[in-house]
């Protein structure tokens, strides 16, 4: 199985994706938060921002989940 499809391959992919999304979500959430700062955005652009980064720590919550479960399957 070298063409991708073994599962722990798989698996260890799709952890990486959510580590880099985790990553990413919190240093642009943290960016987003400084620069309306310093521009003085209304707080209705900051909540925007603040809902983005729950979705996307949610989606990484809900894909790491899904992981832990294959895991524990195999």
């Amino acid at each position: 199985m070298s063409d991708g499809t073994d599962p722990d391959k798989i698996l260890a992919r799709q952890a990486r994706l959510v580590s880099i999304v985790i990553a990413a979500t919190m240093v642009g959430w943290m960016a987003a938060q400084w620069i309306g700062g310093r521009l003085g955005l209304p707080d209705r652009y900051v909540f925007l921002v603040d809902l983005f980064a729950l979705a996307g720590f949610l989606w990484a919550l809900f894909v790491t989940w899904q992981i832990w479960r294959k895991r524990r399957d195999n």
